[in-house]
């Protein structure tokens, strides 16, 4: 099967259109905001995507089994198309389970299929490890772009670029990067979080969405994700309280991965 993607609506062609992926990563950040936008916006279901990297499970929902998917969501406002890469999954960075090949095979599917529908732009929405610094301010947003015009217009929308180098990971970079080979333009917008933060880190989701309601004016309700970013941050106050009362007499070593997903 390799990545298949089928449609449970009547394809046609898209107008000026953009692909947003969300999907697990570091600190859940991208599938967090993700989810939180296609939830306040509406968006209609078209497709699922089924894959051979994904684990070998099935989904229940209400008795009923299906396997494991992601689903891609569309969005039309102003007379301008947005599709939505969402879900639970994504091809494993253990090389135990899923080899080079897998990764590069999805996202090649999935840009394939954006493609088609004659997307212009892509955006992966991620999340960049800053370790315990996340405690000590409020999350901005990173900003890695295609080319210099992009990476300016969201300079200019307050994003930061924090990573002249380093590694993006998994579909949040591949995606982007093979989407830039087949002539689309975009970005990888990442979520200053921590690693640490398992269960999501809806603070760093929240200034993902509040840049990217500036760029395209979505109409979304914030206050429940405000709500969840202030527990978020209580919650993971309190994580670092009790990790440095653990470490009292020892010598901390922070370890801050160079990879984003």
């Amino acid at each position: 099967m390799n990545t298949k993607v089928e449609f449970v609506w009547k394809k046609r062609k898209l107008t000026d259109a953009v692909l947003f992926t969300g999907l697990p990563g570091i600190g859940l950040v991208g599938k967090i905001a993700t989810d939180y936008a296609l939830k306040k916006l509406g968006a209609e279901k078209i497709a699922n995507v089924y894959s051979d990297s994904f684990p070998p499970s099935v989904y229940i929902n209400n008795g009923i089994a299906d396997l494991i998917k992601d689903e891609i969501f569309l969005y039309t406002m102003k007379k301008r198309d947005f599709l939505f890469l969402a879900g639970p999954v994504q091809p494993a960075l253990d090389p135990r389970i899923t080899n080079v090949q897998d990764h590069y095979e999805f996202a090649e599917a999935i840009v394939k299929t954006a493609k088609d529908l004659g997307v212009k732009e892509v955006y992966t929405l991620a999340g960049i490890n800053i370790g315990d610094a996340r405690l000590k301010h409020e999350p901005k947003v990173v900003v890695a772009a295609t080319d210099k015009k992009t990476l300016e217009s969201f300079k200019k929308l307050g994003a930061k670029t924090g990573m002249n180098n380093g590694l993006v990971s998994g579909a949040a970079g591949l995606i982007l990067g093979i989407a830039a080979k087949n002539g689309m333009k975009g970005a990888c917008l990442m979520g200053e979080t921590s690693s640490k933060l398992i269960y999501g880190d809806h603070g760093a989701a929240e200034k993902l969405l509040e840049l990217l309601i500036k760029r395209y004016g979505f109409k979304i309700d914030m206050k429940e994700i405000a709500k969840e970013s202030k527990s978020i941050n209580t919650a993971f106050k309190q994580i670092m309280n009790e990790l440095s009362a653990k470490s009292v007499g020892e010598t901390e070593r922070e370890e801050n991965p160079t990879y984003v997903r």
